[in-house]
């Protein structure tokens, strides 16, 4: 069975757990990047290596094998295998998603309750009545692969499979080199919401999600606590410091929208600047790759 072979009935944090022990993990910055490509897939990888090379080797080379490993999930459904490259491509949005391989609403909300339920995606609604109790918007849903693999395989694999079928792994390599910043950034996410719980595992988290709009999306993260706090933070994940103006823009954005937050996180790839870590206070939390590390500890 393909369960067997790709994780996906477990959580990111479970995930993520069982790629770093499997994999002897040192390095959290390799860990967040490979965790992004072979994260649910039950495959040992040397993280000392060239990603690229041991995608080719675990991934590309192995093809047939885990074509048919993720047909057992999607139940071979090649509708499905349109929406989820769709979703996998763009924004994560149903109805953006429904556009780019125009299919109708109807048909791609049964497709996507049938992956839902095929354990392959999960669904998030925007945390927006978090912050606006009074305002009722309609607003487009969004999805996420249950596993980082998936994601990977329905952005950089199936929509060309050919040319990865018979051996020609350029295009595939070159859709993963324009993508890979979306790809690690979004997993670094993912983690960070994962590393929130942790941190507020004492008051517990009633809610935790994200904060979009029909137009736009706001708050990478924004959660209540069970003694009714509401945290909202700023994910980055780039090779430079935070720096204070990040802060700033994220205080500004909550108060434009009037979110009451008591407490701001800043998650960051690179550090802090001087400047910012002189703001941190039991209001302002500074948190970089190396506190990832907890999600291993606890």
């Amino acid at each position: 069975m393909a369960k067997e072979y790709i994780y996906n009935s477990r959580t990111i944090l479970e995930q993520f757990r069982i790629f770093c022990k499997s994999n002897s993990i040192k390095n959290l910055e390799s860990a967040v990047e490979f965790f992004a490509i072979f994260g649910g897939l039950n495959r040992q990888v040397d993280t000392t290596l060239d990603l690229k090379e041991q995608i080719k080797e675990h991934i590309l080379r192995r093809y047939r094998y885990l074509r048919d490993d993720v047909a057992n999930l999607t139940k071979g459904d090649q509708e499905a295998h349109k929406v989820l490259a769709a979703l996998a491509l763009g924004d994560r949005r149903t109805n953006s998603a429904f556009k780019r391989c125009n299919i109708n609403f109807d048909d791609g909300i049964d497709i996507v309750d049938q992956q839902c339920d095929n354990g392959v995606l999960k669904l998030h609604k925007s945390k927006f009545k978090l912050a606006n109790q009074k305002v009722n918007l309609d607003i487009s849903e969004k999805l996420i692969f249950t596993a980082p693999f998936l994601h990977y395989w329905f952005a950089c694999v199936s929509p060309i499979f050919k040319g990865v079928r018979d051996g020609d792994y350029k295009e595939s390599l070159e859709r993963f080199n324009n993508r890979k910043s979306e790809l690690f950034a979004f997993t670094f996410e993912q983690l960070c919401h994962e590393l929130v719980r942790v941190i507020y595992k004492d008051s517990g988290i009633e809610t935790i999600g994200r904060y979009w709009d029909n137009s736009e999306d706001i708050l990478k993260l924004i959660a209540k606590t069970k003694d009714g706090k509401i945290v909202v933070g700023s994910v980055i994940y780039r090779d430079k410091k935070a720096k204070s103006s990040d802060l700033n823009a994220l205080i500004d954005t909550t108060r434009e929208l009037g979110i009451d937050a008591n407490e701001y996180i800043v998650f960051s790839k690179r550090g802090f600047s001087s400047e910012l870590k002189a703001k941190k206070s039991s209001s302002v939390r500074l948190l970089s790759l190396k506190n990832l590390s907890m999600l291993l500890d606890n």
